[in-house]
């Protein structure tokens, strides 16, 4: 069974390899025709060569390098892009050699292929991931536009690389190259609607070359091989791999160090190009393949792949995801899936070269042209539409432009810097205010008397709860400060919880200075709570806010619990208020708490419970430990804390005078579910399960359980309406 399966999944590889080579072969053979074309009309043969090298190097040595299952590398359209622009560029110059325009194409692929490895090697495959969608979608649609315009002359065979005068000058189309190139368009349109075993490319390919060879039949000079402007032509593979070397390492050798200089943006707008396809493909064949691709060991594959393919003469490529969607589908799954349609490459080269020669110059452009058409991004026009998304397309359609008319390098910066507008907008359109609360709308969680609760009913609004979220930074502290102006004026303390912020600068510290002192002024105070010095991306909030002076001997008061900051602020109140502190009251007697008022019951459970008396900061139990007994508060406050990470703590309750705490050890027996600290030298009864369960007044022990159950069930209803307050939207 082992060997079956085994023999199933190197089947899996081998069609996968060979699949994708039918789709990437095709394409290789196509983009390095646009790259050397654009630097000559001779150089066809030339780039259909560097072309199916680029797709035997990078398909072989980016698989064994990067270990990345299901991933097909080949040569690619922004590849394409960026060096028959380059090459054209060049070709303009009055000064240029044919052979020192080669030499600083290869110059541009060795520089991008080692930025590629530096960009793998300084662990930057999730930055580069991070690039805005608008801008990625700009960039692609305008590598389609820029193939797309290059490949029109092409197709109608006219010697000139304005598509506008290609298309006006009709008297000098060459109609058999026009009539073959449109064939191939329309075949590969519908082919996948035909059948899909076959890639679309090769069967268009394969109706061209029979167009073009019906054609023979009335024009007697398509029978040449040689010279003939209408095909590829005769494909020669001259000297070995180690001669390969030396030509290029000659070639260089022409250069001088100054033409970096002329190379540095192609070659960096080339390697972030090639590693964004790169990324994009990993990312999709992850959600596909259920797995989870390594981007920076892909980069450091792409780029060594490159240089192979540099050294042997051939065209840089990248992931691309046509092939290797092809794969996966076709049953690759591992690394060997790309070794085998690299081989499958130079196979089908070495059987079917000959035949090669004969592909009409007018097909591939046809096969870019529908390429390009399917790379464009028409979804982008819906975002025309709404109101909320114009600006979305704005940023693609900048992005489009400036790669079109100035170059892929700088449309890049226009579109990271449009996509930071985007951002800020984003950011500013709605508050960074969750919700805005005083004290006679929310409390601590100290339950305190009806006397206690008049003064805050009364006077509540003194004191203000402010929940805060996401980004506090410039492009939104100006809105939060128009939010609180009028309670700026109005309320003497305001506590910000911080809990959801995810970030702050140093514009929003200053606000917060603003505020504290407008608030100190009128005897009043801002306080924080709920400080988040542990979030996923280890930014801290709090460690930021003592550098910039905030927090401090003389900043800002801070609570680790919101709920520990309610209670201050509502004993300021009730104290100025004529508050007397429950402190200084004598302890309960027994028959003073709730659950012991009813006749007779304090007089049953007096020899079963302990006095204690607990200072203030003193532990009563920690989370985790054995114990059974319950508690009764006779005076102070005890305070129920549950550790989070970072060494945090929630503050759950505190329990004042006739409260009691413990119960659910007392139930279950179970270990404690969270710390209980004395905030206030305490004193307390103490009532174990098991002095409990050798009572023998059974109707007293009942009314006890009673009692017991319907103050947790009051205490239930107002976790109810916390979680609730949690989950609003």
């Amino acid at each position: 069974m082992q060997a079956a399966d085994r023999e199933w999944r190197v089947a899996g590889e081998v069609w996968g390899g060979l699949a994708a080579m039918l789709v990437a072969l095709p394409a290789s053979i196509a983009f390095g025709v646009v790259i050397f074309t654009a630097a000559s009309p001779q150089l066809a043969s030339a780039g259909a060569m560097a072309g199916i090298i680029g797709a035997a190097a990078v398909g072989m040595i980016a698989p064994l390098v990067g270990r990345n299952g299901g991933f097909i590398s080949a040569p690619c359209a922004p590849a394409a892009a960026v060096l028959s622009g380059f090459a054209a560029e060049l070709s303009q110059r009055s000064d240029m050699s044919l052979t020192r325009l080669l030499a600083l194409l290869a110059l541009t692929v060795l520089v991008a292929a080692l930025l590629q490895i530096v960009y793998g090697a300084l662990r930057a495959g999730k930055v580069i991931k991070f690039i805005p969608y608008q801008v990625v979608t700009g960039y692609m649609s305008g590598v389609a536009v820029i193939i797309a315009v290059a490949q029109i002359p092409k197709l109608l065979g006219v010697r000139t690389h304005n598509p506008l005068l290609a298309i006006v000058s009709v008297q000098e189309w060459l109609w058999p190259g026009v009539i073959v190139g449109v064939v191939t368009i329309v075949v590969m349109a519908v082919a996948s609607r035909i059948t899909r075993a076959i890639p679309g490319a090769i069967i268009a390919l394969g109706c061209a070359i029979g167009t073009y060879v019906a054609l023979m039949q009335i024009r007697p000079e398509l029978h040449r091989l040689e010279g003939n402007p209408l095909i590829i032509g005769p494909i020669r593979a001259e000297g070995s791999f180690a001669e390969a070397i030396m030509q290029r390492a000659s070639s260089l050798a022409t250069l001088h160090f100054s033409d970096l200089a002329i190379i540095a943006g192609s070659a960096l707008t080339l390697s972030v190009l090639l590693s964004i396809d790169t990324l994009k493909t990993g990312v999709i064949l992850d959600a596909i393949a259920s797995g989870r691709h390594n981007s920076n060991r892909e980069l450091i594959a792409q780029g060594t792949a490159n240089l192979g393919s540099f050294l042997a003469g051939g065209v840089p490529g990248a992931g691309t995801l046509g092939p290797s969607m092809v794969n996966v589908t076709s049953g690759g799954r591992t690394a060997w899936s790309g070794v085998i349609e690299g081989a499958f490459v130079l196979l089908a080269f070495l059987l079917f070269g000959r035949f090669i020669a004969w592909v009409p110059i007018a097909a591939l452009a046809g096969v870019l042209l529908v390429v390009a058409w399917r790379m464009f991004d028409f979804n982008m026009f819906r975002l025309l539409v709404l109101p909320s998304t114009r600006l979305d397309f704005v940023v693609i359609a900048a992005v489009v432009i400036v790669a079109v008319s100035v170059g892929l390098i700088e449309a890049s910066l226009v579109g990271v810097c449009l996509a930071i507008v985007l951002f800020i907008r984003n950011q500013i359109r709605g508050s960074v205010i969750l919700r805005k609360l005083d004290l006679t709308q929310t409390r601590s969680k100290w339950r305190r008397s009806p006397e206690e609760m008049a003064i805050l009913e009364a006077h509540g609004g003194d004191a203000l709860l402010v929940q805060v979220k996401d980004d506090l930074f410039f492009g939104t502290t100006d809105h939060l400060f128009t939010d609180l102006e009028n309670d700026l004026r109005e309320r003497r303390l305001i506590l910000f919880d911080l809990r959801r912020v995810q970030s702050m600068d140093y514009t929003a510290a200053q606000l917060f200075h603003q505020m504290r002192q407008r608030l100190r002024e009128r005897g009043g105070d801002l306080l924080f709570s709920g400080m988040p010095s542990s979030l996923p991306y280890r930014y801290d909030i709090e460690r930021y806010m003592r550098h910039v002076g905030l927090l401090g001997d003389t900043g800002i008061r801070t609570f680790d619990t919101r709920d520990g900051a309610l209670q201050w602020m509502e004993e300021q109140i009730l104290t100025a208020h004529g508050w007397t502190k429950s402190e200084s009251k004598p302890p309960l007697r027994l028959d003073e708490i709730a659950l012991f008022r009813e006749p007779g019951t304090a007089r049953v459970i007096a020899p079963l419970v302990r006095e204690v008396s607990i200072p203030a900061g003193q532990v009563v139990f920690r989370e985790g430990d054995a114990g059974d007994e319950i508690y009764f508060v006779r005076r102070g406050r005890i305070e129920i804390l549950l550790s989070l990470e970072g060494g945090k703590r929630h503050h759950l309750e505190t329990f004042g005078r006739g409260e009691f705490f413990g119960e659910m050890a007392f139930l279950d027996r179970g270990v404690r579910s969270a710390d209980a600290e004395a905030a206030t030298d305490s004193d307390l009864f103490v009532l174990s399960r098991e002095a409990f369960d050798h009572l023998a007044h059974e109707d007293v022990a009942a009314k006890v359980f009673e009692q017991l159950a319907l103050a947790i069930a009051q205490r239930l209803r107002a976790t109810n309406v916390e979680v609730s307050a949690l989950e609003q939207r």
